[in-house]
């Protein structure tokens, strides 16, 4: 088999990760011209590489013939890991998913269980053979050692290269993510057209956000781009955080900080989803407590607005769907950033919920099964 060039290569990853169905699409995303497109196409599928299928359907004009690898076959498993459940999901490649589960995982019990008891359940979910496999994990992940680095919620997984365990124990290739990076490539993919530079924040019982640019998650020198849950803000005061310091966000616009919050003042709570049960039947405390998260969650996205400018942010996670928290994250982030860099923000709830970290996953699984078809 020839080798591909780097242009190919592009190309091969777009139709591979579902990101381009056809040649129409390729080039606008690639931003090639039509002609350029269809030479890097031909080249491909005279190296039986890429096929072309039937014409999509068309809302007008000449209809757009769908573009395949031919080494498509197969069906992805994708692994959302939580501190005490596990969302699952099954997709064939470069198309949309299948089939959904939850299983009840501990966290704590460490890696090799965790992932052996999720590995089983996928098994049983797809009803086939798995070609690649992915999994998010719920904190930051560390790019060169495939695992969870300094993960405060996740004893016994530090130092572990959890791609590698995985890859081990289904047999087939393996890509581990942070959860809030999935979850913005879910989302900023999901939206027509798209804008360059997006952030997802994902704010339930605890805060994450991923920044996508450009159609890749953008990382940062140490793979930590995003995590803004530790920013120090004034309204913590001195209050101490899960990652050993004080003050941090998280300790005042997490789902964690109004569980403790409204036990202060009496209530009993015990986790985030009676938090969002009171705030929507309109408690007075748990209202008041959900609007002030949201301007601090704003407060510190002014910053970020006005230094990233992205074209738009995008909410997800059980706190998003609390009104007060999402006007009030609005209203300090409108008032707080500059006009110019507010002026064709986009501030919108997520689009595909739970489902987004699941899709964000199998569009990188995709791709790396892509780059190894293209070697």
């Amino acid at each position: 088999m020839s080798r591909t060039s780097s242009a190919e290569n592009n190309v091969l990853a777009a139709i591979g990760s579902g990101r381009a169905r056809s040649r129409r699409d390729l080039a606008e995303l690639l931003g090639l011209s039509p002609s350029t497109v269809s030479q890097h196409v031909q080249s491909l599928i005279a190296k039986s590489l890429v096929e072309e299928g039937e014409a999509r359907h068309s809302s007008g004009g000449r209809r757009a013939r769908e573009l395949r690898l031919t080494g498509g076959e197969g069906v992805l498993g994708m692994i959302d890991l939580g501190g005490a459940h596990a969302r699952l999901g099954v997709a064939p490649r470069g198309a949309d998913l299948l089939r959904t589960d939850e299983i009840a995982v501990a966290i704590a019990d460490g890696p090799r269980p965790v992932l052996e008891k999720a590995v089983e359940a996928l098994g049983r979910l797809a009803g086939a053979p798995l070609s690649g496999v992915g999994i998010a994990l719920p904190g930051p992940v560390d790019v060169d050692s495939r695992g969870a680095n300094s993960p405060a919620r996740m004893p016994g997984w530090g130092g572990v290269d959890v791609a590698a365990m995985l890859a081990e124990i289904t047999g087939v290739p393996a890509v581990v993510e942070n959860d809030a990076n999935a979850m913005a490539l879910g989302e900023h993919f999901a939206r027509s057209p798209r804008v360059s530079g997006s952030v997802t924040l994902k704010v339930g019982t605890a805060i994450g956000a991923g920044v996508v640019i450009d159609g890749s998650v953008y990382r940062g020198s140490g793979g930590a781009a995003g995590d803004i849950t530790h920013t120090r803000v004034s309204a913590a005061g001195d209050l101490p955080c899960s990652c050993g310091n004080r003050g941090c966000l998280e300790t005042v616009a997490s789902g964690a900080a109004l569980t403790r919050a409204l036990r202060a003042e009496g209530y009993d709570v015990s986790g985030t989803p009676e938090v969002v049960r009171l705030v929507r039947d309109a408690d007075p405390t748990a209202m008041a407590l959900a609007r002030a998260a949201g301007r601090h969650l704003g407060e510190v996205l002014c910053a970020v607005v006005n230094f990233f400018n992205p074209g738009a942010i995008y909410l997800g996670g059980a706190l998003s769907t609390l009104e007060p928290f999402v006007s009030a994250f609005r209203g300090q982030v409108y008032e707080g950033a500059h006009p110019l860099m507010t002026r064709d923000l986009d501030i919108s709830p997520a689009m595909l919920g739970a489902d987004a970290i699941l899709v964000g996953i199998s569009r990188q699984i995709n791709e790396r099964l892509t780059r190894e078809l293209a070697v």
